[in-house]
């Protein structure tokens, strides 16, 4: 089997797994958007994606990504997902068309003061974590409180929440969890009502929770040597 076939076969796998989850779920599989997760992938497997149809990628290092954007054609929307760092958000802003894990307001101003078209489409990250904040995100106690300073800003879009699957607890209850900060949220901000959660190893049952955005790799492009 070449790369394409195998990269073809697993993407066919998943769409169907995202399906038959959706349908279990009362939910429209159309819904729900495919962000295939392409950092230290080389530029020929995504070249290989796009040919499929695929649009929508997703890095989590600047270097890396800034490089391949410029290779591939225009209308890829790019997603960030990585943790931020304040000195790499103008580069960020140049390349990516939807920023995943902002969960501080430094960062919202930053993104907020970049020129553009048409304002930064950006997810709130929370922590699923115990304690929380400590691999990134917000605390949920505190996630209101953010949503309104960002809220303040120019030039950005809040679209919704984002979250990461905790490491050392169960993940089902923390999707739950997830889904109930969620709720909340969307009391406050009805227009932020998608869901940024979900990878290879546990995105059906995100998508049982709420999920609109799964960000799946290995699921799709298997586990290659990182790039150097």
């Amino acid at each position: 089997m070449n790369r394409r076939q195998e990269i073809e076969e697993n993407l066919n796998q998943v769409r169907k797994n995202i399906a038959d989850a959706a349908s279990k779920s009362g939910r429209n599989p159309d819904d729900i958007n495919l962000i295939v997760v392409t950092k230290t992938f080389p530029i020929s497997d995504l070249e290989i994606l796009y040919s499929l149809g695929l649009r929508e990628f997703g890095e989590n290092r600047d270097q890396e990504a800034s490089v391949k954007a410029k290779a591939l054609p225009q209308d890829i929307n790019w997603h960030f997902q990585g943790g931020i760092q304040s000195n790499k958000l103008k580069s960020i802003c140049n390349w990516a068309s939807v920023i995943h894990s902002v969960d501080q307001f430094k960062y919202a101003q930053i993104i907020s003061e970049q020129k553009s078209a048409t304002p930064m489409q950006i997810f709130i990250q929370v922590s699923l974590d115990q304690p929380p904040e400590s691999r990134g995100g917000v605390d949920p106690g505190k996630l209101i409180e953010l949503a309104n300073q960002i809220s303040s800003l120019p030039n950005l879009k809040v679209l919704g929440l984002m979250a990461v699957g905790p490491v050392d607890q169960e993940i089902e209850p923390a999707f739950a969890r997830l889904q109930q900060i969620q709720a909340g949220f969307l009391t406050h901000f009805k227009d932020a009502v998608f869901l940024s959660s979900g990878m290879s190893g546990d995105y059906e049952m995100a998508i049982s929770y709420g999920a609109t955005h799964l960000r799946i790799g290995s699921s799709i492009l298997g586990n290659r040597a990182p790039i150097k």
